[in-house]
C-alpha cells in the first residue's frame, strides 16, 4: 500500500489530480491492444481446404459444406467469441446444455455476453470514478475498486447466471423423475412399447415438469430417427447432469443387455427412487431448526435481554443521576 500511495503522489504532482486515472486508462487500453492479436488470430478452418478441393472438382462450382444461421450475427466474431480448444469448447457446450440452452450459437452467445457485460460494467465503474473524483481526491485503492471491480462483477455475472439455471434445472428435473417413472412403468405394464411410454411420459408431464418433458421428448425423436438406444440413453444422461437420470440409463442398457423383463426393473427403481424422494425431504426438514436456530436467536435473544435487562439499567441509571446531583 504504501508503494500505492508513493505512485499515486507522483502521477499527482506529474499530471495533476486525474493523473491516476490517466494511468488506469492507459494501462487497460495496453492490455486491450495487447490481448487483441490473440483474440483476432484466426485459425485456419480444416473445411477450407475441402471447399478448395469441391470447388477443383466441380470446374469452379461452389459446394457449401456446411450451412450458416443467417440471423445469426455473431458468426463473423466466432474466432474469438468461441474457445479454440475442443476440451473447453465441449466443457462450456456440455454445461449450456444441462442449463438448457441448446442453441447451435449458445456457446458464441455466452461469450458475447461476457464480453459485453465486462466492457459495459469497465466503462460505467471509469465513469463513476471519474465523477467521484471531481468531487475530491480519492485513494489508489478506492479508485481500483470503483473502476475496475464492476468489470470483473459483468464477467462473471453471465457464468453466475448458467449456474443458477443449471441449478433449477437439475432440481426440477430431480422432483420430477420419481413421477415421470411411475408413469412409464404404468404405460409399460399396459402393453407399450419403451419407446410410446417415452412418448406418453413426455406429454403428461409438459406442464409440471417442462425440463424433464422435453428431455424425454429429444429421446423419443433421437429414437425415432434410427440412432442407437443405448447411445440416446447416454445423451440424455450427459444433458441432464443428474445422477438419478444416469442410474436409470444404466439399469435400461443393463435391462436391455441382458434380456431381463423392463417393467420389473422400472419398478424397482422407481420404488427406491419413491424412497430417494421422501429421504431428500427429510433430510431437508432436519436442516430446517439447524438454519432457524441463527434467525431465532436474532429475534428472539435482543427483545428478551430488554425486556429483562431494560429496567434494571434504567434504574441504575437512575440511581447514578441522583448520586451526582
Amino acid at each position: 500500500m504504501e508503494f500505492l500511495d508513493i505512485a499515486n503522489q507522483i502521477l499527482m504532482e506529474q499530471f495533476g489530480e486525474f493523473g491516476p486515472l490517466l494511468a488506469a486508462g492507459i494501462l487497460g487500453m495496453f492490455l486491450i491492444l495487447l490481448t487483441l492479436p490473440v483474440l483476432l488470430r484466426k485459425t485456419r478452418d480444416p473445411l477450407d481446404k475441402l471447399k478448395r478441393q469441391n470447388r477443383a472438382a466441380q470446374g469452379g462450382k461452389e459446394k457449401q459444406l456446411r450451412v450458416s444461421a443467417g440471423s445469426d450475427k455473431l458468426e463473423k466474431y466466432s474466432t474469438f467469441l468461441e474457445p479454440q480448444s475442443e476440451e473447453e469448447y465441449s466443457a462450456i457446450r456440455l454445461r449450456l446444455l444441462q442449463a438448457g440452452y441448446s442453441s447451435r450459437q449458445a456457446v458464441r452467445t455466452y461469450h458475447f455476453f461476457q464480453l459485453l457485460l465486462g466492457l459495459g460494467f469497465l466503462a460505467l465503474g471509469m465513469l463513476v470514478t471519474y465523477i467521484r473524483s471531481l468531487g475530491g481526491e480519492l485513494s489508489t485503492q478506492s479508485m481500483v475498486l470503483t473502476g475496475v471491480l464492476p468489470g470483473a462483477v459483468g464477467y462473471i455475472l453471465p457464468k453466475y447466471w448458467v449456474n443458477k439455471r443449471l441449478e433449477a434445472r437439475q432440481e426440477e428435473i430431480i422432483n420430477g423423475f420419481p413421477d415421470a417413472l411411475d408413469m412409464m412403468l404404468v404405460c409399460i405394464e399396459a402393453g407399450q412399447s419403451l419407446d410410446q411410454s417415452i412418448i406418453r411420459v413426455a406429454r403428461e408431464t409438459r406442464s409440471g415438469y417442462p425440463a424433464l418433458s422435453r428431455e424425454f421428448e429429444i429421446v423419443a425423436q433421437e429414437m425415432k430417427a434410427g440412432k442407437d438406444k443405448a447411445l440416446v440413453l447416454r445423451d440424455m444422461s450427459e444433458r441432464t447432469g443428474v445422477q438419478d437420470i444416469a442410474s436409470f440409463v444404466t439399469v435400461l442398457i443393463q435391462s436391455a443387455t441382458f434380456g431381463t423383463s423392463i417393467a420389473d426393473a422400472l419398478r424397482v427403481y422407481a420404488s427406491e427412487m419413491r424412497d430417494k424422494r421422501v429421504m431428500r425431504a427429510e433430510e431437508k426438514a432436519n436442516k430446517l431448526p439447524t438454519k432457524m436456530t441463527l434467525a431465532t436467536m436474532m429475534l428472539t435473544v435482543p427483545p428478551l435481554l430488554l425486556i429483562l435487562i431494560g429496567p434494571s439499567v434504567y434504574d441504575i441509571y437512575l440511581t447514578l443521576q441522583n448520586t451526582n446531583f
